[in-house]
């Protein structure tokens, strides 16, 4: 079965690593030109302007002219279905956390029994 276009969704938009890498920059430096990614990342630009068009065109970044640059800044809101999706496994991740916390907890109180 062939697979979705990259810029069908965001789910596919995000599937590729180095997309990712980009999001989570402009998720934490705010609005950088193609340059400041190229240099931040160490890719090369045109790998760099294909992957931003993928997420421009999907909606997650978009981009201002800022003289001759142009600054790509992050449309979170874009990425709220998938917050919505991974949201729906939280209980499932808080019930593991919660199972990893009673055993390390009933593991220190056998040590602690058995030292007395």
């Amino acid at each position: 079965m062939p697979r979705a276009a990259t810029t069908t969704d965001v789910f596919n938009a995000i599937a590729e690593p180095r997309r990712r890498q980009i999001i989570e920059l402009l998720a934490r430096r705010g609005g950088l030109a193609v340059g400041a990614v190229v240099l931040t990342l160490g890719l090369p630009q045109p790998a760099v302007s294909k992957h931003l068009a993928v997420l421009r065109q999907v909606g997650i970044v978009f981009a201002d002219k800022d003289g001759r640059q142009r600054v790509y800044r992050l449309n979170a809101q874009k990425l709220r279905s998938v917050f919505d999706w991974a949201k729906a496994f939280e209980q499932l991740w808080s019930h593991q956390l919660d199972r990893i916390k009673q055993r390390a907890e009933q593991k220190a109180r056998q040590r602690h029994d058995s030292s007395n």
